[in-house]
């Protein structure tokens, strides 16, 4: 099977500017700790290996129930992401090729990778943790089943990610960011995250991925969302002025930002409730109720 495999494999592709960037052609992350897999229980292994990593540590006794699936023999990618999330940590699924991977390694990011050691028609899924890279000779360093810092050549790591899709993701705590998504992931992201551990606790990756991408504003807008949930009025009003700034369209902005505007600044909330009834969408009619009931006091 290993022969097979090999002889399929080809090189993966990597962009030459993003290899320049690299603070290093050589990187190996040895704080990683290291958790040999048991029967099916590569899930469990890994997650406990970049939880760790994040400064969360956490038996593997204890994830086994919350992501092991025993009709599968194993662990699906939900519960992997919604477990790290139960911990306090957010799971960033990175882009699928090897420059996000090789970038997320470089910035001192573990990465939890799915492959299919098997054939697609026979597949044997597999969880481990890539800690390291080294350019010149082409070889990945893995935390994988029972091998701590077991190195790979990229072809043959390649062909066996590539059956997941090139499913991979970072475990971070709130605050701290991947370095290979987009302003459009970090929202979705980020907002998984707030959904099942509450504003407070997003607030931290809102504010750093607003220093991230300061012009986008979706983000603008969770930010003062999470803001307002957290109870800090002035500053939601703020992010909420700063999206509808970014992006006049943004209906919700100008909707939020009047809701808040209301009590004491009774003009300009009303200036904020006319655009965002000015917008059709879902916002319109609560936006004009809104007006009717500042009209009428």
């Amino acid at each position: 099977m290993a022969l097979t495999l090999s002889s399929c494999a080809s090189a993966p592709t990597l962009d030459q500017q993003s290899l320049a960037r690299l603070s290093s052609q050589h990187q190996l992350l040895e704080e990683v700790p290291f958790h040999a897999q048991r029967d099916y229980q590569c899930g469990p292994a890994t997650l406990a290996m970049v939880l760790e990593a994040s400064g969360q540590p956490v038996a593997v006794d204890t994830l086994i129930p919350q992501v092991f699936l025993p009709d599968r023999q194993g662990s699906v990618q939900p519960e992997m992401l919604a477990t790290v999330r139960r911990q306090g940590r957010i799971p960033y699924v990175i882009p699928g090729d090897f420059n996000a991977l090789l970038q997320e390694l470089d910035a001192g990011h573990p990465v939890a990778v799915m492959q299919n050691l098997s054939l697609p028609a026979f597949p044997m899924w597999h969880y481990a943790v890539a800690i390291g890279y080294d350019v010149p000779s082409k070889q990945l360093t893995l935390h994988s089943g029972t091998e701590s810092a077991r190195q790979v050549a990229f072809d043959r790591f390649d062909a066996t990610w590539a059956r997941s899709q090139r499913w991979a993701f970072v475990a971070l705590p709130p605050g701290q960011l991947p370095v290979s998504l987009s302003a459009d992931a970090l929202v979705q992201s980020v907002n998984d995250f707030e959904q099942a551990a509450g504003s407070k606790q997003a607030l931290p990756a809102w504010q750093a991925a607003t220093l991230q991408y300061p012009d986008h504003a979706m983000l603008k807008f969770a930010l003062g969302n999470a803001l307002y949930n957290s109870e800090d009025t002035q500053a939601a009003i703020k992010a909420f002025s700063d999206a509808a700034e970014l992006d006049p369209t943004l209906a919700e902005a100008w909707l939020n930002l009047g809701l808040l505007l209301k009590e004491n600044e009774a003009h300009q909330a009303l200036e904020a409730l006319e655009k965002a009834a000015a917008l059709k969408g879902p916002w319109q009619v609560q936006a004009r109720l809104a007006i009717e009931a500042l009209q009428s006091t």
